[in-house]
């Protein structure tokens, strides 16, 4: 592509014609807002109605770190700070009130396809009682069950992940259903949409979601068109529209791809070609997945078909895609137990922090990390600190070579809080870790959609699976080993010699964190 075309396209794509479009929008709202305020009656009721909702605040269960941002925000800027809270958190529109009322519809219709069988609770509680709790956590409130027997395989690159992926794919007879948030044509998505082609042929029945960002440029919008003349349904989760809504926050960041109920992938890798290293862009890029096989890959089929039929109005055949009785193939880590589990903006748990959270508070030897982003809440932050002060070996190991610049600042505004207190801090130095997984005393672990930041933990529709005894622990442990001998430990001085501006923008980006 030439300069000439680069530059038309930068300049009249839809990105920058959204971008433009929601800019105008909201300097038409700030311009109302200033007028407002020119009004003195209108600053005395202001002034009221920001004194009820910093009320409203403190007695909230709001986080912590959100509620400090708020509060600042409506103390220093009392009409567009009640104005824009009033927006985000009780005026979302109808958009985001359908999503939550028909997710709370399809879990209903799925509720006895997520059944807990007791009796692997019971053992669970023989095994050790002290770690039944963040089972019947994920059983009795995000609705998730546990299953033993689990067969598990880790791959610690994408491009490992991809090439079984694409073996896996060839065997499919019945159906696949593959939901990303990130897909883009090229190396990688190109031989996989060549074998869904086929298959739709051979009459596998094919459903392939992906999330709206993706309609900004990576995918064109005649995308779903493109599959479904070729046999494939298409479906895209909120494609980004030029209008001012707070529904757009909330994308869906899970990853999934399952193959006739048989097996399933997680995990960090999304579709596109940095994923497998076949393109450059931030140094090596570092990724996991998981492939799962047995019964526990039914919750992630129902994961699936919950974001499928999120706008349908036909009932779903559950019974169609659900598998039992399956057995491990060879090749797989066999033992222990696997919770495949979802995490959702909308119904007021925080999932997949509380996960974490179990993981590092019940920590005794060690927990070990990797995350691509480190903006972290109170919570989050006094867990890992107090870790650290009770002897547990504690480090994170983020990018060295990251995708986003405020991202790394905001990162390195933990640094000195977390290495005074013990908490060891690794950065990659090949380049930008995008892996997600936690791993704790050899018996646990997480490999997932969810990182250690707001958006993940708070804004976006996540996935993960938490496993407990299988012996790939070992597997995702040593993993970390390895990349932690590729990465560079940060210390305080280090920490001392950073540019001082750098640190000054971190502070004033800490502010604004939970919006990040």
């Amino acid at each position: 592509m030439s300069a000439f075309k680069k530059l038309w396209k930068l300049i009249f794509g839809r990105t920058t014609i959204l971008l433009l479009m929601l800019l105008a929008q909201a300097l038409v709202i700030f311009g109302g807002f200033v007028l407002i305020n020119e009004i003195l009656w209108v600053n005395w009721i202001t002034g009221i109605v920001a004194v009820i909702f910093l009320l409203y605040l403190m007695n909230s269960k709001m986080d912590s770190d959100f509620k400090l941002m708020w509060i600042i925000l409506i103390l220093c800027l009392p009409i567009l700070g009640v104005a824009f809270f009033i927006f985000t958190q009780f005026a979302p529109g109808s958009h985001t009130k359908f999503i939550r009322r028909r997710i709370n519809e399809l879990e209903e219709e799925q509720a006895e396809y997520r059944k807990q069988d007791q009796q692997i609770m019971d053992k669970i509680a023989l095994e050790n009682k002290a770690e039944i709790g963040i089972f019947k956590y994920l059983d009795r409130q995000a609705k998730f069950p546990t299953y033993d027997k689990a067969s598990v395989k880790f791959f610690p690159l994408g491009e490992q992940k991809w090439e079984e992926m694409l073996k896996q794919l060839e065997t499919a007879k019945e159906f696949i259903f593959m939901e990303y948030f990130i897909v883009e044509r090229g190396i990688m998505v190109d031989p996989i949409l060549d074998i869904l082609y086929r298959k739709a042929q051979e009459g596998v029945e094919i459903r392939f979601m992906y999330d709206g960002t993706n309609t900004l440029s990576l995918l064109p919008r005649s995308f779903p068109q493109q599959l479904k003349e070729k046999g494939i349904e298409c479906k895209v989760f909120s494609p980004m529209k030029p209008v001012l809504s707070t529904h757009q926050n909330n994308r869906d960041h899970r990853k999934i791809c399952v193959i006739d109920g048989r097996c399933a992938f997680t995990g960090g890798v999304n579709l596109a070609d940095e994923y497998i290293n076949r393109r450059e862009r931030f140094g090596h890029w570092k990724d996991t997945a998981i492939m799962v096989e047995g019964e526990a890959v039914n919750s992630f089929t129902l994961m699936f078909l919950q974001m499928w039929n999120l706008d349908a109005k036909e009932h779903e055949d559950y019974d169609k895609y659900m598998r039992h009785g399956l057995l491990p193939e060879l090749g797989m880590r066999n033992g222990g137990y696997i919770v495949p589990y979802g995490d959702s903006p909308l119904d007021n748990l925080q999932t997949g922090e509380n996960v974490y959270l179990d993981i590092i508070n019940k920590s005794a030897d060690y927990v070990h990390i990797m995350t691509p982003y480190l903006i972290l809440d109170e919570e989050v932050m006094d867990a890992l600190i107090y870790a650290a002060h009770r002897g547990v070996d504690v480090k994170i190991i983020i990018p060295h070579i990251p995708d986003k610049k405020y991202a790394y600042l905001l990162a390195r505004s933990y640094y000195r809080d977390l290495i005074k207190e013990g908490v060891q801090v690794y950065e990659y130095t090949p380049g930008f870790v995008h892996a997600k997984i936690f791993t704790s005393d050899d018996v646990k672990a997480v490999v997932g959609t969810i990182n250690l930041d707001f958006r993940s933990l708070y804004l976006h529709f996540e996935c993960a699976a938490y496993m407990w005894k299988n012996p790939v622990v070992y597997d995702i442990e040593a993993d970390f080993q390895d990349t932690l001998a590729k990465s560079q430990n940060v210390t305080m001085e280090d920490y001392m010699k950073m540019n001082v501006f750098g640190k000054l923008a971190a502070t004033l980006l800490r502010f604004i964190a939970p919006l990040m």
